[in-house]
């Protein structure tokens, strides 16, 4: 009994020029191209930490990149230059264009560097999209 694992699964991994806006469940290896904060608030100071932290990171694979949304925690993470594995990612669209995040729901852990160089001409989140409603008849 002990060697059966129900209910975990082997991980399939994700490539970025395969995310989709509206997509979710990703998991990817990704390098950090760069990482700005874009919003910090809260007090450190105080008897709870409430701090609300969010940067914006570049990261990207073999295949393209994407802008990722490191909140809170994830943020420390982020290094420039370090390779970190995105568990249950989805895709969220700001202004129409597709950001990668991770919620509750999701891990961010770093890993041992990795091999591949990230393909920097393929951004998608350069990318626009339109919401289009489809009615069917």
């Amino acid at each position: 009994m002990a060697d059966s694992k129900s209910g975990l699964r082997k991980p399939v991994f994700t490539k970025v020029d395969q995310l989709r806006p509206g997509t979710s469940g990703h998991t990817l290896t990704v390098k950090v191209v760069n990482a700005k904060m874009v919003m910090q608030k809260g007090r450190s100071d105080g008897p709870q930490s409430r701090q609300m932290r969010i940067a914006e990171c570049l990261v990207g694979d073999e295949t393209g990149m994407i802008i990722f949304t490191a909140r809170n925690d994830q943020v420390d993470l982020m290094k420039e230059g370090a390779t970190v594995i995105l568990r249950n990612a989805k895709i969220d669209m700001f202004k129409g264009s597709m950001r990668l995040a991770v919620d509750k729901w999701g891990r961010v852990e770093v890993t041992e560097p990795a091999s591949f160089s990230v393909k920097e001409d393929n951004n998608l989140s350069l990318i626009e999209y339109e919401l289009v409603n489809v009615v069917v008849e």
